[in-house]
């Protein structure tokens, strides 16, 4: 039988469906609003009590094949660090990465995770809220959609994202700990503000949000500008995390090391592809 994307979305409440109604336009205004203010929106119990179910349970099911890089420690821009700088520059501080990724290969056709992300009318609401033309599915087919499985005990440490946006789901929370932080337009998009950045690393919260994520919601975040982390699962449950990935132009591929050190493989599809940036602007990743 095969699975039904509506089904997985909580369509009485978020009728995306239904891009003519009053109840959409509506969403979608304070989606807009909310981006613009801060950079991250929430809205809660998007997914089904059924859809919910499902995605937590094939998520269970390919745990045991979650990847977790050899890297332990890394700096905010997920590198190496930078020789030509001071030991306490924002690049040479390394932290903790110890979470793992269920990736896209895994849950191919006759998921419930692939079957929402491929359905079209959720694509079409995603771009509406985020004032896109149109959106497309990112064409790596190991990181285009994953799950984050954060372990108790497990972190995944401040940094930026690659990405202007992501899209995510909370499948499963930690019961303790397992916080989503973030400081919203800590850089712009032609300065990467270290001194500021700085701060943070050393302790300073007074721009640090934190947001009480409950299974179901959907978050949207303007990741790429604003710094953020999930602090240690103190639990003893395993926090799940869907995050979907789309572009604005279509055929885009993966940084096939980047690709590589997050996520443990690449495909044929990587081989062409040079490690190169694909990005709207010249900051540090």
């Amino acid at each position: 039988m095969s699975i039904q994307a509506e089904a997985i979305i909580d369509l009485k409440t978020y009728p995306i469906d239904r891009p003519e109604s009053v109840e959409y336009r509506s969403i979608v205004r304070i989606v807009k609003e909310g981006l613009s203010d801060d950079g991250c929106v929430v809205l809660p119990n998007f997914l089904s009590d059924v859809g919910l179910s499902a995605l937590v349970e094939e998520s269970e099911a390919r745990k045991s094949q979650a990847y977790y890089s050899e890297s332990k420690q890394c700096n905010i821009y997920l590198g190496n660090g930078n020789p030509n700088v001071a030991d306490n520059h924002p690049q040479n501080i390394f932290m903790e990465r110890s979470n793992g990724f269920i990736t896209a290969d895994l849950l191919g056709e006759g998921t419930y995770a692939h079957a929402l992300y491929y359905w079209h009318p959720l694509r079409e609401f995603l771009a509406d809220c985020l004032s896109k033309k149109e959106l497309h599915i990112y064409a790596d087919p190991i990181s285009n959609m994953i799950v984050n499985l954060c372990k108790p005990q497990q972190t995944f440490n401040w940094h930026f994202d690659t990405n202007e946006f992501t899209i995510t789901f909370l499948l499963q929370g930690a019961e303790s700990g397992g916080h989503f932080e973030y400081v919203p337009d800590l850089r712009t998009r032609r300065d990467e503000c270290f001194d500021e950045v700085k701060k943070v690393l050393d302790g300073d919260r007074s721009r640090v949000k934190r947001l009480e994520l409950q299974e179901g919601d959907l978050q949207f975040f303007l990741g790429r500008y604003s710094l953020h982390q999930v602090t240690h699962n103190t639990g003893k449950s395993d926090r799940l995390l869907l995050i979907q990935s789309f572009t604005e132009m279509p055929g885009v591929i993966g940084n096939p090391s980047r690709v590589k050190d997050l996520y443990g493989k690449t495909t044929s599809a990587h081989k062409e592809k040079v490690d190169d940036r694909s990005r709207s602007d010249q900051l540090l990743d």
